[in-house]
């Protein structure tokens, strides 16, 4: 049996890390150059991200690029796409995507949620579709794919992220049956409610919290570090993983029901989470 390649090997030279400005995306661009591997953040926020990148370059041997693009827009991946032109990216996460206004659907125009399908479900397959075929050819790679237990079950405010995620679920499920047998690694990470920047900025809005430096009271929320450490532990695992097990637990309570019911008992969970 061949021995495994180094890390840096297998998913390098160059990796991709979408919502690079902060939560997760940060801390994975940060673990990425950790393990040797090279990483063009991208996020919106210019000067954040480059500030990033001069960081981990300083830590790490590593290359760090930076594009400040907005992934809910039209030329979004072929801006991304011509970022890369010259590389060899072994490696793409997609951690961007969080919904800032968690409202009915009527409440915001349509553009609101026809953004969040871009960003969430087009950039993310267009990307995909360009990237993977040099790794299949090399037979090495890894594409990570960021969704949530909201896409397990219809509820109130997140009509369009809750589809959105559930789309990339069962993106990544179907391209894990594609492509792992071709030596590429795929992993569809379910997150439950995590304590990032996002988050709090969202139960700020929501007047859940008073400022940005006290915690969400959320019951058993997961932390940016566990759900990094389930990224990198189960990049062999895939093609789903719950990152905690309360969610996977979640996620065989909501299984076992019918629909309907399920929905309702979602209904009360949102409530509980949200702050009603």
């Amino acid at each position: 049996m061949d021995e495994p390649l180094p890390f840096d090997r297998q998913y390098g030279p160059w990796a991709i890390v979408a919502g690079a400005s902060d939560g997760i995306g940060e801390a994975t661009a940060r673990e990425l150059a950790n393990r040797g591997v090279n990483v063009l953040l991208l996020a919106r926020r210019s000067g954040l991200i480059e500030r990033i990148a001069e960081d981990i370059s300083a830590r790490h041997a590593v290359e760090t690029r930076t594009l400040a693009v907005d992934l809910s827009e039209h030329d979004a991946a072929a801006r991304v796409i011509a970022a890369t032109d010259g590389l060899e990216v072994g490696m793409l996460v997609y951690c961007a995507g969080a919904d800032p206004n968690y409202a009915p659907l009527l409440a915001r125009p349509v553009a609101a949620a026809t953004d969040m399908v871009q960003r969430n479900c087009i950039v993310p397959l267009q990307l995909i579709h360009h990237l993977a075929p040099a790794m299949v050819e090399r037979g090495r790679g890894g594409i990570v794919v960021l969704s949530s237990g909201a896409a397990l079950v219809g509820a109130p405010n997140v009509v369009a992220y809750a589809a959105s995620k559930a789309f990339d679920m069962v993106m990544t499920e179907a391209l894990w049956a594609e492509l792992e047998p071709l030596g590429v690694d795929v992993l569809g990470l379910v997150l439950s409610a995590t304590d990032t920047p996002a988050f709090r900025e969202l139960m700020l809005a929501r007047g859940v919290i008073s400022s940005l430096d006290e915690a969400p009271p959320v019951a058993n929320m997961s932390t940016i570090e566990s759900v990094t450490e389930a990224l990198f532990a189960n990049l062999h695992n895939g093609p789903t993983v719950f990152a905690d097990e309360l969610l996977a637990a979640g996620a065989a309570y909501f299984g076992a029901m019918p629909r309907n019911e399920a929905v309702k008992a979602m209904i009360q969970a949102a409530a509980s989470t949200m702050g009603a």
